[in-house]
């Protein structure tokens, strides 16, 4: 009878033997007897000041570490609020638990206080969900929950438990050995025949493209990476969320595809004889219009969740599988590639539009975007991580923050959550306490959880937070400009004075909207101990070159106008 506990104790002992050492969370009555058990153990818990924060803090975690992040909150509007953080970490496939109070099991289904059905609600956004109303399910299902997350394709998982199965007690029972769940199927391999056909594509291909996405670093799939397209001679495109995953100043590294690509790329992808998509799903931001898209290419697709292939672009041949285990099977056959002739091909669509040469412009009496990016990247030798919000300053980022290493980039690809950056800056430096973490967000999506400035204060977490203030909901504004003939509906936007916000959390803060104060502020924020707002105000109407609009064939770039003052990528 020794290992009788509580519910409220067997969740955090099982947290604990997860590996689980901080928690983001909010409490609220449903939620409290599990916080009230929770000083009993030795697990940070970090007070957010919005649930939505708290998934975010936990996906940024995850997203930093590969390890799973964990949020906490009550139930009715505390498991509602988390819900825009869930779907970001499930179009992401973040690895994320999620744990709600729910209101009685007696009460379920009367409507009571604070009573929401979350598991309803969150079933279309979570890889699976749970409700715990025994004592006894409590160690099994967090068990599960954790395997499920972070096994096969990652994503988030949702364990609402009813307030009397954290009061009643039971026998704590704790089984480590493997999971078995009846019909899911994590690991998987594709036929003989289908490695064979591959290899026959990729060792006859000419003009070869490999496409690096997100699984690249969520399969820890780097190196093996790197031996294929240096053995076979291949370069590669990146995806978003593959920023990192392939060094940036490597000689092979094409740079981003997609809406907001390079434009040699898109080039290169729509004169590609061979596509290799390695852990990416053919997203339509990168593919621009599916019936025009790589016309002339065989398409090879390896990815671990087999729902993906052929579901928005026809391949011709898939190997289902986690990319490490492929690309070891793939290795050992794969030619010596001398691809020269395409490689050179490559580099005169590029001409001098691959130079970013930003830090040697004349000043022309305007801050842009690209200055401080660039700069943060310079003074940072490439170094940190990154936490981007969404909009003009994520794609910006994208051109001008040169990756070399994975999980240095951290942003919302799939959904697009504004609002997303702060919160996750948090999760990523309390995993890798260690790194240089920059937060680089609009004043819009700022605006969206600053709040979160109070957790930072409260938390003495060092970050660094530059706001790419424009005065507009730029990426909005932008698409207003290009096809609603500069009809500015709802995009200007007043903003507070963001270096007093900061101070008045008594955090350190500047305003820059000159370009020779730029490098010395941001040398100031990296001196500080303590965590540093830089407003930057910067130009106002400045645009993100090129641009693919949205259902247009993917080498239909919009493209920058020559006059414009960002001269260094002129031939985009």
């Amino acid at each position: 009878m020794g290992n009788i506990r509580t519910g409220a104790q067997i969740l955090w002992e099982s947290l604990v033997r997860e590996g689980v050492t901080t928690v983001f969370g909010y409490p609220g009555g449903a939620i409290l007897p599990a916080y009230d058990a929770m000083l009993e153990y030795p697990i940070r818990h970090v007070l957010v000041r919005h649930e939505q924060g708290a998934t975010h803090m936990a996906d940024g975690f995850a997203r930093a570490s590969g390890e799973v992040g964990v949020a906490v909150a009550t139930s009715g509007p505390g498991a509602t609020n988390m819900v825009t953080g869930i779907a970001t970490a499930m179009l992401d496939s973040s690895p994320v638990v999620c744990i709600t109070g729910q209101v009685g099991s007696k009460l379920i289904g009367s409507d009571a206080f604070q009573e929401t059905d979350v598991t309803g609600v969150t079933l279309p956004i979570t890889k699976h969900n749970y409700l715990v109303s025994k004592c006894s399910d409590l160690a099994s299902t967090i068990h599960e929950a954790f395997y499920v997350a972070r096994s096969g394709r990652p994503g988030p998982v949702l364990v609402d438990i009813t307030k009397d199965a954290q009061q009643s007690s039971c026998e704590f029972v704790w089984d480590d050995t493997p999971v078995q769940l009846p019909g899911y199927r994590p690991e998987l391999r594709a036929s003989e025949a289908e490695y064979q056909r591959a290899m026959e594509l990729i060792n006859s291909a000419k003009r070869p493209v490999i496409f690096a996405g997100h699984g690249v670093m969520l399969s820890g799939a780097m190196d093996l990476v790197r031996e294929f397209a240096e053995r076979a001679n291949i370069p590669i495109a990146m995806t978003l969320l593959g920023i990192g995953s392939f060094p940036a100043l490597h000689p092979l590294n094409l740079g981003m595809m997609g809406m907001h690509g390079e434009a040699w790329v898109n080039q290169a992808i729509q004169e590609a004889d061979l596509l290799l998509a390695f852990g990416m799903r053919f997203d339509d931001r990168v593919t621009g219009n599916v019936k025009t898209y790589a016309p002339n290419a065989r398409k090879i697709h390896i990815d671990i969740d087999p729902a993906e292939f052929n579901k928005n672009v026809l391949v011709d041949v898939t190997l289902a599988g986690d990319l490490s285990n492929v690309l070891r099977d793939l290795l050992p056959t794969l030619e010596r590639g001398d691809r020269a002739e395409w490689l050179s091909a490559i580099s005169e669509m590029k001409g001098d539009s691959a130079v970013r040469d930003v830090q040697n412009l004349p000043d022309s009496g305007h801050l842009y975007a690209a200055h401080v990016i660039n700069d943060i990247w310079r003074m940072t030798d490439g170094k940190a991580v990154v936490v981007t919000d969404v909009g003009q300053h994520q794609m910006w980022e994208a051109q001008y923050y040169r990756h070399q290493d994975p999980r240095s980039l951290i942003t919302s690809g799939g959904l697009g959550t504004m609002g997303f950056a702060l919160p996750a800056a948090i999760g990523a430096k309390l995993s890798r306490p260690d790194a240089e973490v920059w937060v680089i967000v609009g004043d819009g999506g700022f605006q969206m959880t600053m709040c979160e400035l109070a957790t930072i204060a409260q938390e003495k977490i060092k970050i660094n937070v530059a706001i790419i203030n424009n005065g507009y909901l730029g990426m909005v504004r932008q698409w207003q400009e290009f096809f609603y003939e500069r009809r500015y509906a709802a995009t200007p936007l007043l903003s507070p004075d963001f270096a007093k916000l900061a101070e008045a959390f008594g955090l350190r803060s500047a305003s820059v909207s000159k370009r020779d104060e730029v490098e010395p502020t941001i040398e100031m924020a990296r001196s500080e101990s303590g965590a540093v707002v830089i407003d930057f105000k910067v130009d106002q109407e400045d645009t993100v070159y090129p641009m693919v609009p949205a259902g247009a064939d993917l080498d239909a770039m919009i493209r920058r106008p020559s006059l414009s003052p960002i001269v260094e990528t002129a031939d985009d």
